[in-house]
């Protein structure tokens, strides 16, 4: 058994870390809450926008309105858009990301280049083997469309010089503070059966009537599906982003209790070497007495 010194500084080590889990659990409920305004200040409007691609997406010889409707004859190049975080101490959330990531791409039939939104996942693919192209790390707390921009630039510039047929958007969706869910979402070419969920939480919002384009068909169209693109992404990384807070506030608050509880257990161990201690110090007293007794016997 440890002596009861040792405990001390364990109990106090253990102290400490709850104190430092209990700050990261504050500092996260703090930024959580922020996220969860900036998702549901844009949601809304990123839906509609999906709702506007995804009409443009449906409409007869939608192949030859604009390349990026142009669904390629033969896919020889995937190229998938990985969201993650910058930081640990977030649970299982950068892995649950990557480790869904493998079971969508592992086995797909044709190459898989990545483009990793975050250091954890950038590590974790290099970790696996994959091919990761490109890195956006470093995003501000609060990150504006223009922040991600390059990022939408990127995936439109590649997928019309053909380095990609398909492109594939992977991210962590917020639905509520111990509920996130890794999300896997076609974004080039654009196809209607990617994204229902969102379009379907706005069906009584949808009017079947036809869109009229001014000044001209090819103009907008030049100008919207690359900057709704961009726009997917955006919402993309405000919900990972409110989802990796929610995560770290979770995951923090149960480092907090279980510091907590083994601090109780190592008092308890504590209690039980010092009495230990008191108990041979005793007997050490009781043994000297009787050798003092017996010697003046003597």
């Amino acid at each position: 058994m440890a002596s009861a010194r040792e405990m001390r500084m364990r109990i106090r080590s253990v102290k400490n870390i709850s104190q430092v889990t209990r700050a990261l659990e504050a500092v996260s409920a703090s930024k959580v809450r922020k996220a969860v305004a900036a998702v549901q200040a844009t949601r809304a409007y990123a839906t509609k926008a999906w709702q506007v691609l995804t009409h443009v997406a449906r409409q007869p010889g939608r192949g030859t309105l604009h390349p990026l409707l142009t669904s390629r004859s033969e896919v020889r190049k995937t190229l998938v858009v990985v969201i993650s975080g910058d930081r640990g101490l977030a649970g299982a959330y950068n892995t649950n990301v990557i480790r869904y990531i493998a079971q969508k791409f592992d086995r797909h039939p044709s190459p898989v280049n990545y483009i990793a939104v975050g250091r954890k996942g950038r590590d974790l693919l290099i970790r696996r083997r994959k091919q990761v192209v490109a890195e956006f790390s470093a995003l501000p707390a609060a990150p504006t469309f223009a922040d991600v921009s390059a990022i939408g630039r990127m995936v439109v510039d590649d997928f019309l010089k053909g380095d990609a047929d398909e492109v594939w958007l992977v991210y962590t969706d917020f639905i509520n503070m111990v509920k996130q869910e890794p999300v896997v979402r076609k974004l080039l070419p654009l196809e209607f059966e990617g994204g229902q969920d969102r379009v379907q939480a706005y069906e009584h919002q949808r009017l079947s009537a036809a869109y009229i384009y001014e000044p001209d068909e090819r103009e907008i169209l030049d100008q919207i599906i690359p900057r709704f693109t961009a726009l997917q992404i955006y919402q993309a990384i405000l919900e990972a982003q409110a989802s990796e807070h929610a995560a770290r506030m979770v995951a923090m608050r149960n480092a907090t209790d279980n510091a907590l509880e083994l601090v109780e257990h190592l008092q308890l161990v504590y209690n039980k070497a010092r009495q230990q201690t008191i108990t041979n110090d005793l007997l050490d007293i009781a043994g000297g007495a009787e050798a003092l007794a017996q010697a003046m016997a003597k």
